[in-house]
């Protein structure tokens, strides 16, 4: 049960929540709440399947460019660790531009939800799953953390009245900090594996 609270809450910081709802409430100011509702469902779907297919086949995708996991850490460590910096300096939500068609699944699934500093961290928790066990705690944790951020989306407009735009900035700041420190420990692991082999 610990394993799975930690995992959970590993991925529901790395999927930056409080950025997505920003961004989301951002991009979606001149859409009716069933509109709002239609269009969290199709960035659901986008996010679960991308996050998936990353959290499965990293260690597939390591053998074809023949990098090893402790180099792909050093990298994706680095560039959470860039995003965590991003989060912390600004207002996300400042950053959107209007958007034109559809836009669950670009710019909101990928890249704002499934950035690439995103992507890195999900290949790496993947290849480090060993056994079968493992891999469905982390599978669990995973969809537990993409549903609490559907969550929020379907209820963007409740979570935006109950804490305001300045409140979304300011967990954006603290999610930026929870981020840093997970990128710190992703590189160590990564450097420390890189000296010992």
């Amino acid at each position: 049960m610990n394993t799975f609270v930690s995992i959970w809450i590993k991925f529901f910081f790395l999927l930056t929540p409080f950025f997505v709802l920003s961004m989301f409430l951002a991009l979606t100011q001149k859409l009716s709440e069933k509109e709002r509702r239609g269009l969290a469902v199709r960035v659901t779907w986008a996010v679960v399947l991308t996050s998936f297919a990353l959290f499965f086949f990293g260690n597939a995708l390591f053998r074809v460019f023949g990098i090893t996991v402790d180099a792909f850490r050093v990298g994706a460590g680095v560039l959470l660790f860039l995003s965590a910096v991003d989060l912390v300096r600004g207002d996300p939500s400042s950053r959107a531009m209007p958007q034109e068609g559809d836009i669950a699944v670009v710019p909101l699934a990928v890249p704002i939800t499934i950035g690439p500093a995103t992507t890195g961290a999900l290949l790496v928790m993947g290849a480090d799953v060993s056994s079968a066990a493992e891999r469905a705690i982390g599978c669990a944790g995973l969809l537990a953390a993409l549903l609490c951020v559907s969550g929020m989306l379907f209820a963007a407009a409740s979570v935006e009245r109950l804490i305001g735009k300045q409140g979304l900035i300011i967990l954006s700041k603290l999610t930026g900090l929870v981020l840093a420190a997970l990128a710190a420990q992703i590189v160590f692991t990564g450097v420390r594996g890189l000296l010992a082999a």
